[in-house]
């Protein structure tokens, strides 16, 4: 008796559904080329194919023109994704996390290369195709929001090396290329006393502390967790609140690579893991300044709930989640500040002031004792 042939699509890998998301990411790709045409990381192509050699002209750049990389994922906020059947908007997440470390430094992000690690494209009749569409989509509109070129969508099959809930796992990284004029970079050093802090609101967990809410919601509600229902809207749903990417709006304050700023910034703080004391703390660290925060946003209400059901006290959660800014400019003119954010759709107010005093202060928003000030 013959023995078995055993074929690539039995050990997880099938070559032509692989063909075929290759092709729905490259378009994908493609349509965001648009986004950097006639400025810096304009996509050149010589020939129209998903393998074909394409790149960015850089040999006219001022002088003073520095460049890097930065690199980053979506971490376990890609589960929420699985549980909500609902791919189309984690890309918001993954391009919010690249693009808003790099105006942090004081520079324009531009050009981003992601890879997606997929347990199984499928077989035996399934196919998640519709489901890479869903994330293609996401990826057009992330880069259109964050007004960067993407200029690849690298994906690999790796069966059980990648899984999670439901039968389709993931996991998605990117890295960044920004450039800026080293002469408008960020050091913190040019915080002054007195410079105001404008907070940019944020009404989800952004792409941080996910670990701790999938903890939170499972132990009070199950593993079916996402699927209670909660002001109108599955819990799930909340969570899956994109991250709103402040990068284009950033950058049209200070100017970005080389255009003329609209408003005088002296820093940017990035407000993930760590939370306001944690990076708040970074950028003033050279100052040796401190910030007094008496006037933050007030969480999102998901936020608010998982603090309640896990008891997660304010000191805590102001160091685990975002609490409702996503990012801090520091200015000596907020009112400018906070309109040019309008004009991108962002909610923005005064939050705080920079102070001779080290340490961060916070006038508390959280669930459990708000208004009592948190010391860092």
């Amino acid at each position: 008796m013959a023995e078995k042939t055993i074929t690539y699509a039995d050990s997880g890998v099938n070559i032509e559904l692989g063909d075929d998301a290759s092709k729905i990411l490259y378009n994908a790709s493609k349509a965001t080329w648009d986004n950097r045409k006639g400025k810096i990381g304009e996509v050149i192509v010589r020939f129209d194919d998903f393998s074909g050699i394409r790149y960015i002209n850089v040999g006219n750049l001022p002088k003073d023109t520095v460049m890097n990389l930065g690199f980053d994922g979506v971490g376990t906020k890609i589960e929420i994704a699985e549980r909500m059947n609902n791919y189309s908007t984690i890309a918001y997440d993954l391009f919010a996390m690249v693009c808003d470390d790099a105006v942090v430094r004081g520079a324009e992000p531009v050009l981003i290369g992601s890879i997606l690690d997929v347990n199984s494209l499928g077989k035996d009749d399934i196919s998640h195709i519709e489901k890479l569409r869903q994330l293609a989509e996401g990826y057009i509109n992330a880069a259109k929001t964050a007004n960067v070129a993407v200029v690849n969508g690298e994906l690999a099959e790796l069966g059980d090396r990648v899984n999670g809930y439901g039968d389709f796992n993931s996991n998605w990284g990117a890295g960044l290329v920004w450039f800026a004029n080293k002469d408008r970079l960020f050091t913190g050093k040019e915080i002054e006393n007195g410079d105001y802090c404008v907070g940019l609101y944020e009404p989800g967990f952004r792409s941080n502390g996910l670990s701790l809410v999938r903890k939170t919601f499972s132990t009070a509600y199950g593993d079916n967790w996402h699927n209670v229902d909660f002001k109108e809207k599955k819990l799930g749903d909340w969570v899956l609140t994109p991250s709103t990417i402040y990068s284009a709006c950033v950058c049209s304050m200070f100017g970005g690579f080389d255009r003329k700023p609209r408003v005088e910034l002296h820093g940017v703080s990035h407000i993930t893991g760590g939370g306001l004391p944690g990076k708040l703390g970074r950028v003033l660290k050279p100052s040796g300044f401190g910030v007094d925060i008496d006037s933050p946003f007030t969480p999102g209400e998901a936020l608010l709930h998982c603090q309640e059901k896990g008891n997660i006290p304010d000191n805590e959660a102001y160091r685990a989640f975002n609490m409702g800014q996503g990012m801090v400019v520091i200015t000596p003119d907020p009112e400018e500040a906070i309109k040019i954010a309008q004009e991108f759709g962002i909610e923005a107010q005064i939050i705080g002031k920079v102070t001779e005093e080290k340490g961060i202060r916070i006038k508390s928003k959280g669930f459990f004792s708000e208004g009592e000030e948190l010391e860092y």
